[in-house]
């Protein structure tokens, strides 16, 4: 009697278990790879706009303030300077990569990560900022504000 047990094929309901627990193991082992490969194989990141964007409209910004806006894949800060002139930086601070800001009390680009100054030309004052910030050119055309970047002399 025991040769005749020994010979059967298996029943069909251990065959299913195992299918099932087969399946399991397998998209528990996919779902912990698949966030490992998307980590070391990032998505290619798209540049936007180029070497120049619109920042704004003409009258958008009051004088003695400034906005963020996108340059390609990074931010910038548009200001209006208190005697309605315009200028572009990168709002990247190159000390660490924190965004920047404008305050129009002390007329200045402040990062707010670790005190760093800038001026209005972009120059690092104080903190620990190495280098000064990227200046892009700003070109009024019709009513927008046009930001490019700084050609070489």
């Amino acid at each position: 009697m025991a040769a005749d047990l020994s010979s059967h094929p298996q029943p069909a309901r251990r065959r299913v278990i195992e299918i099932i627990l087969g399946g399991g193991l397998f998209a528990s082992l996919a779902s912990f790879l698949y966030p490992v490969l998307r980590y070391l194989v990032p998505p290619p990141v798209a540049e936007l706009g180029g070497d120049q964007v619109t920042a704004g409209k003409i009258g958008e910004l009051k004088p003695n303030s400034a906005k963020i806006f996108r340059f390609g894949s990074r931010p910038g800060l548009l200001i209006r300077s208190s005697d309605g002139n315009y200028r572009a930086f990168s709002a990247t601070c190159t000390h660490l990569g924190c965004i920047v800001q404008y305050r129009g009390d002390l007329q200045e680009i402040w990062c707010a990560c670790h005190n760093g100054v800038y001026d209005l030309n972009g120059r690092n004052v104080s903190g620990p900022p190495p280098r000064p910030l990227e200046v892009y050119e700003v070109h009024l055309r019709g009513d927008d504000v046009v930001v490019s970047l700084k050609r070489e002399a």
